[in-house]
């Protein structure tokens, strides 16, 4: 698939251009998100779990390498399109995922960055319609952007997936996802890393409640995704899924087995789910130890607030 250089509008065109430059990707991420998404060193810094010095040298390196690469700049087509593309839907998710997961000061969504990156994939796709991939980034974020009502409760406090009121859910956006959804299957092929992950989100949208999704699909679902993508990410929700899918001694086994992933080491995501599995085993003493490790993990003032209450509910220390 090709498209002529003139077909992109200016952010496309700068995107293409960081994707182009000779730096590793979490430089460009980096780069972009100052360029696109105006967010300062200290933001990309905690929404990348990233110190600010580390960030700032990957955004200088960055800036090198697309000087270089604007200097040769063109149309990109045949088969630099195709070793192009996957960069640039990265570049578009990491715009929307600084949007969503509250990288900014205060933890507020910015619904600004999100609609950019919709934007800039129905214009991608526009371009490109024969590519089920882009049409699958679009369905996951309309997905995503349709639970946003129901991801914080009265206080500003955190609301998991599972236990969000699904009537706040919006309807409209989620008829979008599905739609696209449907043209990215109707094309055939394998299905890349962005269609499982549409696939995933719509079984999400298409039960009324926790109980009623289809857990074991998922299940089988995560496991296509990490032979696509390999990721601790991945395997963290997928022990999610076999959780709800076989009961929480099945999604412990794997949580278990991620206990020594470096990616992992430094977040509060797992030590959060190891808490939960455990204080549904019955055991509260260790689930109390797990929720408070991931409440000193923790990069948000509310994620902490939540995880130290959960943690109180184990019991006193000691337990």
């Amino acid at each position: 698939m090709s498209t002529g250089w003139h077909g992109l509008d200016d952010s496309l065109r700068l995107i293409f251009a960081i994707c182009r430059a000779a730096s590793p990707a979490e430089d460009r991420a980096v780069l972009m998100l100052r360029r696109l998404g105006g967010l300062t060193t200290a933001e990309i810094a905690r929404g990348l779990l990233l110190p600010e010095p580390a960030v700032a040298d990957r955004a200088r390196r960055a800036e090198r390498a697309l000087a270089e690469a604007r200097a040769t700049a063109g149309p990109p087509v045949g088969a630099e399109w195709e070793a192009r593309l996957s960069s640039v839907l990265e570049v578009i998710y990491l715009i929307f995922n600084a949007g969503r997961t509250a990288a900014t000061a205060g933890g507020t969504t910015r619904p600004d960055l999100c609609a950019e990156a919709l934007r800039l994939a129905g214009v991608l796709g526009g371009l490109a319609p024969g590519e089920p991939e882009i049409l699958g980034l679009g369905a996951l974020m309309n997905f995503q952007a349709a639970r946003f009502a129901a991801r914080a409760g009265p206080g500003g406090e955190p609301v998991l997936l599972l236990d969000q009121d699904r009537s706040r859910w919006s309807q409209p956006l989620i008829r979008r996802g599905l739609a696209a959804l449907a043209r990215a299957e109707a094309l055939g092929g394998a299905p890349g890393p962005y269609v499982l992950h549409a696939t995933i989100a719509a079984c999400h949208a298409r039960a009324a409640s926790a109980a009623d999704t289809d857990w074991v699909r998922i299940v089988t679902l995560y496991e296509a995704l990490s032979t696509v993508t390999p990721s601790p990410l991945v395997e963290l929700n997928r022990a999610v899924a076999l959780t709800m899918a076989y009961g929480p001694p099945a999604g412990l086994a794997l949580a278990d087995a991620l206990a020594g992933e470096p990616a992992l080491q430094d977040c509060h995501l797992l030590p959060s789910l190891r808490g939960d599995l455990l204080a549904r085993l019955g055991r509260p003493g260790e689930a109390r130890r797990e929720f408070e490790r991931a409440a000193a993990l923790a990069r948000g003032g509310r994620e902490r607030t939540v995880l130290r209450d959960r943690a109180r509910a184990c019991g006193p220390s000691g337990t």
